[in-house]
């Protein structure tokens, strides 16, 4: 059984390109933040955002396709 101390916290290891690690090390440095703070942050706003880019898709396939969908739904 896991301690209750450990069912929260999940330590991962993220393997970024070299130009990745200096645009995260630049970035942090920038805001005068860790690259953890800074790489939690970014995880934190595309989670946050994943309901407004799954409405954007939607409405764009809405869109490209509404001759087609209009034909399936005769």
């Amino acid at each position: 059984m896991v301690p209750r101390r450990y069912r929260y916290v999940v330590a991962m290891n993220l393997r970024l390109s070299d130009q990745e690690t200096e645009a995260l090390r630049a970035r942090a440095e920038l805001e005068g933040r860790s690259m953890q703070e800074v790489a939690r942050a970014a995880i934190a706003q595309y989670v946050a955002d994943r309901p407004k880019r799954l409405q954007r898709a939607i409405d764009r396939v809405l869109a490209e396709d509404a001759e087609l969908l209009d034909r399936l739904s005769k």
